[in-house]
């Protein structure tokens, strides 16, 4: 880039020349991931105008680490982001959750496609150590450096990060509507749950290790584990209920020994006795024998249907048999035959 003699224009070469020098925030993805996830890569590189997109990341490529995201078997289901400086370190590794991108949410906030962003922090990260490391990695990844070339001399827009009280960090991307500082959404959405922190670029020693960290696929396996214990404890419950049956059964079929049903069942001794159980049964055998007489009576009792039925076809019968069914007709006036 040439420059001119004057003193105002030696100050704005060397920003730019400066400009050129400072590092640029590389953006890739390993193979295989889903579309939710690259949209979110491409939402990040829309919002941050110094950064730089290459292809997807080869498996056959020898870096130590980052052949682990690229062979990781489940990329379709967990998310993972790694945050470096290439450098001197460190790096650090995110598990992302609850993914939502600008085109999905629709918001009504907007700003310039290449605007620089004021980086809102929770005040939480000041508590502790790895948090204060995440908040300057955070800040040298999405602040945009200052006369970048790529960048417009605008700010209109808030990146804030929070930690929610598992410390999970919550990015929201808003836009400053006027100069009353009130903000409207823009989108993405995202969070993440910090694994692991290494000295190096993508190796080194472990400087933290998050202990609430708990990997999807242990999640997967007790979920799995409680399925497969409703499944057995059900089995369990049908076989102690088919073995009551039976031994309910068993007891039934018993034979029991029982004085009072004995005496109870016992033929009368007495004469009075005997004579009340002779009055009864020849009791019980006129109500047989009266309910037998009215059903033969209902059987035997005329059907006037059926008579009038039987005239008719008399009547018929008579008429085929007279020789002259002109005058002997019902119809005939003269009503006798000729």
């Amino acid at each position: 880039m040439e420059c001119s003699q004057s003193q105002s224009d030696v100050s704005l070469c060397q920003g730019f020349n400066d400009a050129f020098k400072q590092t640029r925030v590389l953006l890739f993805c390993s193979r295989g991931t889903d579309f939710r996830t690259r949209h979110l890569l491409k939402d990040l590189h829309t919002l941050m105008p110094h950064s730089k997109s290459e292809p997807k990341f080869d498996k056959t490529a020898t870096l130590s680490v980052i052949n682990e995201i690229a062979e990781m078997k489940n990329c379709q289901k967990d998310r993972y982001l790694w945050m470096s400086n290439i450098e001197n370190g460190p790096s650090m590794k995110f598990l992302v959750h609850n993914i939502h991108t600008m085109d999905e949410l629709k918001l009504t906030g907007n700003c310039l496609k290449a605007s620089r962003p004021i980086l809102s922090f929770d005040s939480t990260f000041e508590g502790k150590p790895h948090l204060e490391l995440i908040k300057q990695t955070l800040t040298q990844v999405f602040s945009t450096p200052e006369h970048h070339p790529r960048s417009q001399p605008f700010v209109d827009h808030v990146f804030t990060f929070s930690i929610s009280p598992d410390e999970k960090i919550w990015f929201r991307n808003f836009q400053i509507v006027d100069e009353t500082l009130q903000l409207q959404e823009i989108g993405p959405r995202f969070v993440l749950e910090l694994i692991r922190i290494f000295n190096g670029s993508f190796e080194g020693a472990v400087l933290y290790d998050n202990p609430n960290y708990e990997a999807p696929n242990d999640k997967r396996r007790m979920l799995k584990i409680v399925n497969q214990n409703k499944y057995v404890n059900k089995k369990l419950h049908e076989k102690v209920q088919v073995e009551k049956d039976i031994s309910t059964k068993a007891v039934l079929k018993e034979k029991v020994e029982d004085p009072a049903g004995e005496i109870f069942n016992a033929v009368p001794s007495d004469e009075a006795a005997k004579l009340v159980a002779a009055k009864m049964d020849k009791n019980l055998k006129k109500r047989k024998a009266t309910s037998n007489g009215k059903q033969k009576l209902k059987k035997k009792k005329a059907d006037p249907s059926a008579a009038s039925r039987n005239r008719r076809k008399r009547v018929q019968k008579d008429d085929r048999r007279c020789p002259h069914p002109g005058t002997c007709h019902p119809k005939n006036t003269n009503g006798n035959c000729l």
